[in-house]
């Protein structure tokens, strides 16, 4: 048990509060504002109040946690320990900036509800990310900073005991493009290959054809997937995107009786969730649709969504889903780099900063995209493994959750993923290597 004090409590205050000792900790705490039940108390004790009182840890409010509205805050990063730190405070021995306000900072993404410049496909990037300007996107900071916390309260208090938590991982195909060649339907199918012949791509209608009578198609890399995760007993999470076919939705017909029974076949043996497809961002009819669909083929309830693009509003995107029942979502990471966007390798629930309070929908973040390493980063296959490892190094140090993105197109070895088949089995070895 931690004992917290403060003058006054806040929906803001106690979100975080939970997720630091909650869901990080393992511990219980409880805040009080009563100061001389705080100050008999004997258990391990944090005073997040400028006041000065003996025998306890204290953190300096920056006023974040206090506050109801979203502000444009001038945030100054400077270092401490090896982490970077920002909301400085001055006047405790113990920590030289408000820890809980930094985390809140950066789990409730608070920077994203402010004014930004999309890209073109309307997504908030890394580059624009405190994180991403002050060179600390690829650290888990909160849990980091978490850690230290956790140390300090051991050390002053020596009956204080967290609860050690074990490293995790959880691994996530996304299904865009269920096959190369097949099913795609005779216009789609006759339109490539005229596409192909204009560019003198001889080799790609080669394989076409091949496909088409009989060979195996590049992308089904479904069987060697479930081989690899029975290997290491993994169950990983599919998600399948069901849109209708259009510039950025490009998987099968809905109608293809091969496409049902695949994620019928998949659904056998692994969980699997909906990939809201880029046209449902602009419909909650479409998206809901969607939903419908996918439940009906699967007879199951799908509580796990990941958008497709990574496209994500805050807080639109959210209460879309909430509205269906979705209880988890997959979506928070970016696109153009790999790292913590919302510096923690912690699952939390998603707090709306629009109504000021925490909903029932958990957010599990990503930290390494194939795509990601391959088409944005243009890393070499050695240099993208040597960057997984690292994360998944800092991962394993504050015993966090590792999620990976992974796609059934990425280890076909087929167009620009050639040559790239190892770089997901090379993960699993990093991952659970002794």
């Amino acid at each position: 048990m931690v004992l917290i004090y403060a003058q006054k409590t806040s929906s803001r205050l106690d979100y975080i509060l939970r997720f630091i000792f909650n869901d990080i900790q393992g511990v219980d705490y409880k805040l009080i504002t009563d100061k001389d039940e705080f100050a008999s108390s004997d258990l391990a004790k944090i005073n997040y109040s400028d006041e000065l009182i003996d025998g306890c840890i204290q953190i300096i409010p920056a006023g974040l946690l206090f506050e109801t509205s979203i502000l444009q805050k001038k945030i100054e990063v400077s270092s401490w320990e090896n982490n970077k730190i920002f909301f400085q405070t001055s006047g405790s021995p113990d920590l030289p900036f408000d820890l809980f306000a930094a985390a809140f900072y950066l789990v409730s993404r608070y920077e994203e509800y402010l004014p930004f410049s999309a890209d073109q496909h309307g997504r908030f990037e890394a580059n624009q990310s405190l994180a991403g300007k002050n060179g600390f996107l690829q650290d888990p900071v909160v849990d980091q900073w978490v850690c230290k916390l956790s140390g300090m309260l051991t050390e002053k208090f020596p009956g204080f005991k967290t609860c050690t938590r074990e490293f995790k991982y959880i691994s996530t195909i996304d299904i865009d493009n269920a096959y190369a060649y097949l099913y795609k339907g005779t216009v789609r199918t006759i339109g490539a290959a005229m596409r192909d012949l204009l560019k003198l791509d001889f080799d790609e209608n080669i394989k076409r054809f091949q496909a088409l009578t009989g060979e195996k198609d590049p992308f089904d890399t479904y069987g060697y997937l479930d081989a690899l995760h029975k290997q290491y007993n993994i169950n990983p999470l599919w998600f399948f995107l069901v849109g209708n076919y259009n510039t950025y939705d490009k998987n099968l017909p809905l109608d293809n009786e091969a496409f049902q029974e695949l994620i019928k076949e998949i659904c056998a043996i692994s969980e699997i969730g909906i990939h809201p497809s880029y046209e449902s961002n602009e419909s909650f009819d479409q998206l809901k649709k969607e939903f419908e669909y996918l439940s009906g083929i699967t007879c199951t309830s799908i509580t796990k969504s990941r958008q497709h693009f990574l496209k994500l509003l805050f807080t639109e995107t959210y209460q879309n889903l909430l509205k269906l029942g979705i209880k988890e979502d997959y979506t928070l990471g970016y696109a153009t780099d790999v790292g913590f966007r919302a510096g923690t390798c912690t699952p939390f629930l998603f707090y709306d900063l629009y109504n000021e309070k925490e909903t029932e929908l958990m957010i599990y973040p990503f930290y390494v995209m194939d795509t990601t390493l391959n088409q944005y980063l243009k890393l070499n296959i050695d240099e993208a493994i040597d960057l997984i490892g690292e994360i998944i190094n800092k991962v394993k140090k504050v015993k966090g959750t590792f999620i990976s993105l992974w796609h059934n197109e990425s280890l076909s070895d087929h167009g620009y993923w050639k040559g790239w088949e190892p770089v997901y089995k090379k993960m699993l070895e990093i991952i659970f290597e002794k």
